[in-house]
């Protein structure tokens, strides 16, 4: 069995200001999502799904088709719409964002079959992050309620050019995930990792501390639970025009009620990612010094 790498690339990239999922950042074009499919390639992933929306369908497709990655892996793409909702659930008026990354994935319920990891397609996560989440998810087949993440420590997170969220994670003496906690403004200032809690008081983060960078790994069960879950949460949610159905949120909610658990896998990998337009220059550099090192080739799909 190999798992699918289902790939969140429906965000416009607002605080970006561009298609940031189709910049060339390699010294051959490569975008960060060909760094991902190629480490994913090469952890035994065998189908990638690109979650995108209609407005840039086309551009999209003319970039990442099956013969950019030579045929070793296979291709298919779905679509997150404001409108793509329930029966019987309408967008309020005034609504003008998705409803969040879990809506996200849920749209990939009928070409997915395996057991799956979702990432962002903005996000640069290491050849040993896929290895480990590759490795969990083949040993999952067959199995329900056994889900997995790739936890990343927070110093290895920050951006230089602003504050970041992140989802702390903790977990018991078997390393099952038993909260992840939404932490919001997360910068390091005069050394410290410092974040602001939900009552503006500034607190210390360890730097070692596991954090979410949603990598995460499911069985095909996790659709139809956030398919239920995904209707009560709008039932509740419908008057605030800014909620959003996260991935943790459904985690937490599987956890908590003992439905699914969820192993954090640790990892060697560096985090790496475009947050701000500023931030990619650093993302250039840090690429060329794996190059250097021989992690990955010059050119990757020649």
């Amino acid at each position: 069995m190999k798992p699918t790498l289902l790939v969140l690339a429906a965000g416009m990239g607002s605080r970006y200001g561009s298609l940031k999922q189709m910049d060339g950042i390699g010294p051959s074009g490569e975008a960060i999502i060909d760094y991902s499919i190629y480490d994913a390639i090469r952890a035994g992933f065998g189908k990638v799904v690109f979650v995108i929306r209609h407005a840039f369908e086309k551009e999209f497709r003319e970039v990442f088709t099956p013969e950019r990655f030579g045929g070793r892996i296979e291709v298919d793409f779905v679509f997150q719409e404001l409108d793509y909702l329930p029966e019987g659930y309408s967008v309020p008026e005034g609504r003008e964002k998705p409803w969040g990354t879990n809506h996200a994935v849920l749209m990939a319920k009928d070409v997915i079959k395996t057991p799956f990891a979702v990432i962002n397609a903005d996000d640069f996560y290491g050849k040993d992050s896929y290895q480990q989440i590759g490795d969990y998810l083949r040993s999952l087949e067959g199995k329900s309620g056994s889900y997995c993440m790739v936890g990343f420590q927070i110093q290895n997170t920050l951006s230089e050019n602003g504050s970041v969220s992140r989802g702390e994670c903790g977990a018991d003496a078997e390393g099952f995930l038993t909260s992840m906690v939404e932490r919001t403004a997360i910068e390091r200032i005069d050394g410290r990792i410092q974040y602001t809690d939900e009552n503006g008081k500034v607190c210390e983060m360890a730097p070692e501390a596991p954090v979410s960078m949603n990598m995460f790994g499911f069985t095909p069960d996790y659709f139809g639970y956030s398919e239920e879950y995904f209707k009560t949460f709008l039932s509740e949610n419908m008057a605030n025009l800014k909620s959003e159905f996260y991935i943790p949120t459904m985690v937490n909610k599987l956890i908590g009620e003992g439905t699914a658990k969820l192993k954090v896998l640790t990892t060697s990998s560096q985090w790496f990612g475009v947050t701000y337009k500023a931030d990619r220059p650093a993302v250039v550099e840090r690429l060329q010094g794996l190059i250097a090192a021989g992690e990955y080739p010059e050119n990757l799909w020649k």
